[in-house]
């Protein structure tokens, strides 16, 4: 991998290299941070296969360039068709971890700078979560591999999820907003734009709260910043989503188990975020949640 952005690098920049250092493995990418001198550069060297998880690179650029445009993401300086590469400008910024993000004043940065994204143009795909999750299960199923969990049940879950919350690809989303994708400078920064799409506002909403291990309070604070309301519907609806999400994460898994070379286990990942999505939907009276988001739905039709 390191030849990779070696040959790169020296012809992208022929004697202004002064060194390559790893930024991050990933497990569906690896990063390297390219010291120029006068600057630095990150170089993203896309994994194996990463196109049977739904990632699109010359969507990533695009969705790259209109985060970078709104002051969001990393500027996009240059991509590499023989080797898939793209290549970035350096932040350099610090973490942020779940428990600063879930709280003020770091929770309102965020929600507005959600609020950016959702309207900072469009993209060419069309990033539907209720068909990512069922073309992740097909993919897998295709290669014989099961999900580690109650799939049935799951997808029963997300068919009753998906007739009161129809798909509608209102705003640009991220689609996959890890703690690991957040950095602080001077501002909130969003990285790593391989899922984004058009796509539901809600989606994004379930995604940060689940994937960050949000209270309820913090969940009523994010919907009033951003929605402006936390009725019973809304509510509902939040909660609805983080099923979808959480079900989109493990089917991603099981994909992972199906093509995935890297010493990393994906059935204990692909079971604990099943079974997450199921107890979720265990949680609370599901019917009443249904019909809560159906009238939400309806008013937000």
């Amino acid at each position: 991998m390191t030849e990779v952005v070696d040959n790169l690098a020296n012809r992208l920049w022929p004697g202004r290299v002064q060194s390559i250092e790893i930024l991050a493995h990933g497990i569906t990418n690896s990063n390297y941070v390219v010291d120029l001198g006068d600057e630095r550069v990150v170089v993203r060297v896309p994994g194996n296969d990463t196109h049977l998880l739904g990632i699109d690179r010359t969507n990533e650029v695009v969705a790259g360039g209109l985060a970078a445009a709104i002051g969001v993401g990393p500027e996009v300086l240059a991509t590499d068709e023989s080797t898939g590469c793209i290549v970035f400008r350096f932040i350099d910024g610090r973490p942020i971890s779940t428990t600063e993000l879930a709280e003020e004043p770091m929770l309102a940065q965020f929600a507005e700078t959600l609020r950016l994204v959702h309207h900072a143009g469009t993209t060419p795909t069309i990033w539907n979560p209720y068909n990512v999750v069922r073309d992740h299960r097909d993919v897998a199923t295709a290669r014989g591999v099961e999900a580690p969990f109650d799939a049935l049940f799951a997808f029963e879950v997300l068919e009753r999820i998906e007739i009161v919350r129809p798909f509608r690809p209102v705003v640009l989303g991220h689609n996959d907003l890890l703690n690991a994708n957040f950095l602080f400078d001077d501002r909130l920064r969003i990285v790593d734009w391989e899922y984004a799409g058009m796509s539901d506002p809600f989606f994004d909403l379930a995604n940060v709260s689940v994937n960050n291990g949000f209270s309820v309070d913090a969940e009523i604070a994010l919907l009033r910043h951003y929605v402006g309301d936390v009725s019973e519907p809304v509510m509902s609806t939040l909660h609805l989503m983080k099923i979808v999400s959480e079900l989109r994460e493990a089917m991603w898994g099981v994909v992972q188990m199906a093509i995935s070379s890297l010493d990393v286990d994906f059935t204990t990942y692909a079971h604990d975020r099943g079974q997450h999505a199921i107890d979720l939907a265990r949680q609370d009276d599901i019917d009443e949640r249904l019909r809560m988001a159906q009238r939400y739905n309806n008013a937000d039709a």
